[in-house]
């Protein structure tokens, strides 16, 4: 998934516009990647409307629901814990209710209830709209579960709350799971078969965030590039589709042309995509439109052919730098970035290599890196020996990190002497009287405040830079205002 919008929203407290009318309190906390955050806005505007305005203050919540992640062992430990802060303060408010939600509710089903006891309801991915349900079967006492995975639900008839907006930026789901099994990934078991959204209600919501004031869009989905609408289904079940239903079908390239025509003057981006299915269609369809943001997240995993095979990938080594070539040629001022696995079962030390070649070969602007971690019900964790040991997976991912960072520090210094268009997102972190904002390929521009405002675009000409952040000073605002 978008891993830089899991950076920037990792582990936070959201909040919702309240409602007069509703008394109950709701605190919410989303971990993982970013579609556990669009999930949470729709847990959000559910239970709005039966109740609930949410809080910040965690011991005055009457319901306290935590969105979690299963992507690593680190992300449910990290649950475990908040589980722990959630108890110590349940003991001074019995009557607060606990609900876990997301994929590690699915992957664990009633152990849940039975390992963590504070919890009183567990709930998947697919299943947010009985929520008021279970919530009544708690209030009577017993706990509540419902983890059934959809083959239709895309949540596409809800409004969702925009949590913690700044008002500027959002996210809009266009798909749902996935249908690519990776050995090592446990998103297909948590989030189910893969299925796309009806188009017209991805449009009418894109139409709402512009009427709001919304400057940006991130089109959102564990493989957005297999995007397909016929008229509803699983993607499997094209091949039956009628003619006609073919012949009208909505795929990746067609949707994202037709959000950039009907939105000229908003920013798009999109994540996630996997090599496999990304076709030279949408990078065609990327460079022709100035508002489609030219930054590509290619996770790769690794260099190796072997690996990859083992990793059940479905491209080769020759077949990704294929097309991280295609996207050189046709879209030059891309940036792209990557996800890389150290330490899967059975990696020697050549196909280690093979990583580090390929990161020389693209090169790339920034990337996520973790050495691996068996998950229980993947093939990897049922059929494949963890047999890397722990201090070469350190070593290993460290050295692609190191490299990583020599990459990122020369596409930065790239953009020295030239003007980027940065839209305004927030106060640079470092300094009150600097703006923050990302450039077209999603890198982070600071810049003075001057007379520019939130959600300006304005061009910034940048004077230095660091390996993840470009420093400059605006010259004017762009055309996109």
């Amino acid at each position: 998934m978008e891993k830089e919008i899991d950076e920037q929203l990792q582990g936070q407290s959201l909040v919702l516009d309240t409602k007069i009318e509703n008394t109950k309190k709701l605190y919410i906390e989303s971990y993982g990647c970013a579609m556990n955050f669009s999930d949470s806005e729709i847990v959000a505007s559910i239970l709005s409307n039966n109740g609930y305005n949410t809080t910040q203050v965690l011991e005055e919540a009457d319901l306290v629901l935590v969105n979690t992640c299963s992507i690593r062992d680190k992300a449910e430990q990290t649950i475990r814990k908040r589980l722990e802060k959630y108890n110590a303060v349940k003991r001074t408010n019995p009557s607060m209710k606990v609900g876990v939600l997301g994929c590690m509710a699915e992957r664990l089903k009633e152990k849940f209830l039975d390992e963590e006891k504070i919890v009183d309801m567990v709930v998947g991915p697919d299943a947010y709209k009985d929520l008021p349900n279970l919530l009544a079967e708690v209030e009577e006492g017993r706990d509540a579960i419902n983890v059934i995975l959809s083959k239709e639900e895309t949540y596409g008839d809800i409004s969702p709350v925009r949590l913690m907006s700044n008002g500027i930026t959002a996210l809009v789901s266009i798909t749902r799971g996935c249908d690519n099994m990776c050995t090592f990934c446990v998103v297909p078991f948590t989030r189910g078969r893969e299925r796309s959204r009806e188009p017209q209600s991805i449009m009418a919501e894109i139409q709402d965030l512009w009427d709001k004031g919304f400057k940006e869009i991130t089109l959102l989905g564990q493989n957005v590039d297999s995007y397909l609408w016929y008229g509803g289904g699983l993607k499997k079940d094209f091949v039956n589709a009628s003619e006609m239903q073919k012949a009208t079908s909505v795929d990746f390239d067609n949707l994202l042309e037709m959000v950039a025509v009907a939105f000229p003057k908003m920013r798009i981006r999109f994540s996630t995509s996997n090599p496999q299915d990304m076709h030279e269609s949408v990078l065609h369809v990327i460079a022709k439109y100035p508002n489609i943001c030219k930054h590509i997240h290619l996770p790769v995993q690794s260099g190796s052919n072997r690996i990859l095979k083992e990793m059940n990938r479905l491209h080769t080594r020759e077949e990704y730098m294929t097309l991280i070539d295609k996207i050189k040629t046709i879209i030059p001022e891309s940036s792209i970035s990557q996800d890389m696995i150290a330490g899967f079962p059975t990696e020697t030390e050549e196909d280690h290599q093979d990583t580090l070649s390929l990161m020389e070969y693209v090169k790339y602007s920034f990337g996520y890196m973790y050495s691996y971690s068996e998950r229980p019900g993947t093939l990897a964790g049922r059929k494949m020996e963890d047999d890397v040991p722990e201090e070469t997976k350190a070593r290993r991912l460290q050295e692609i990190v190191d490299l990583q960072q020599k990459h990122a520090w020369q596409r930065s210094e790239e953009f020295i002497g030239k003007t980027v268009e940065v839209l305004i997102e927030k106060l640079s972190k470092k300094s009150k009287e600097e703006f923050s904002g990302r450039n077209s390929q999603s890198i982070t521009v600071v810049f003075p405040k001057e007379n520019y405002k939130i959600g300006d675009f304005v061009n910034v000409k940048i004077e230095s830079c660091t390996s993840g952040t470009l420093k400059g000073v605006a010259v004017g605002y762009s055309d996109m205002n």
